[in-house]
């Protein structure tokens, strides 16, 4: 068990949107991440803590994404992206949840999320959300930077392979913060 203090911690979700909960995943499908996070999200809701809700999203052109010389660039598929791709997935969000729209893997970047996490005293974050190796490790890496205590819910994250998955969560988390399971994590006022 992890207990932490509700008014210094805040619970961020990256990237549940319909264009990527969909995907193939490893080692848990994209509904078994999105409804473990919904049920994590009210427990910080009843505590009064904040959930930050993260999402990916471009301009139609693209030209607010990263364009870097990469080995594998990004590239969106053939006819674009479905018009709701960006849409976080149904019954996630809640009225008093922050939104935070990211243009890159990580979520600190070029937003306002760290401004909004010591506007509120947050010490500590939790983190989920797909992919792990991603959008997770690069904002766990960035909080880490930022001076944030960092839990990840090992279970509210998951990847394209399950061998992506156990090399962050074995070998990468643990330097960067604590790993654990949403059910252990408790918040104390």
């Amino acid at each position: 068990m992890i207990s932490l203090s509700a008014p210094r911690t805040a619970l961020i979700l990256i990237d549940l949107q319909k264009g990527i909960v969909d995907r193939t995943l490893a080692p848990f499908t994209g509904e078994a991440v999105v409804e473990r996070s919904k049920k994590l999200a009210s427990r910080f809701r009843t505590a009064g803590s904040p959930v930050i809700l993260v999402n990916v999203a471009f301009a139609p052109d693209f030209a607010d994404a990263v364009h870097t010389e990469v080995d594998r660039p990004f590239a969106p598929p053939p006819g674009g992206f479905a018009p709701d791709w960006t849409e976080l997935v149904e019954g996630l969000a809640e009225p008093t949840d922050l939104l935070v729209t990211k243009k890159q893997w990580g979520a600190f970047y070029g937003t306002d999320l760290d401004l909004q996490l010591r506007r509120r005293g947050i010490t500590t974050i939790v983190l989920g959300g797909i992919a792990t190796n991603m959008g997770v490790e690069s904002t766990a890496r960035a909080a880490h930077e930022h001076g944030y205590g960092v839990v990840i819910a090992e279970d509210l994250t998951s990847t394209f392979a399950e061998e992506m998955q156990r090399f962050a969560c074995d070998h990468v988390f643990p330097m960067l913060g604590r790993v654990t399971t949403s059910d252990s994590i408790t918040l104390e006022s």
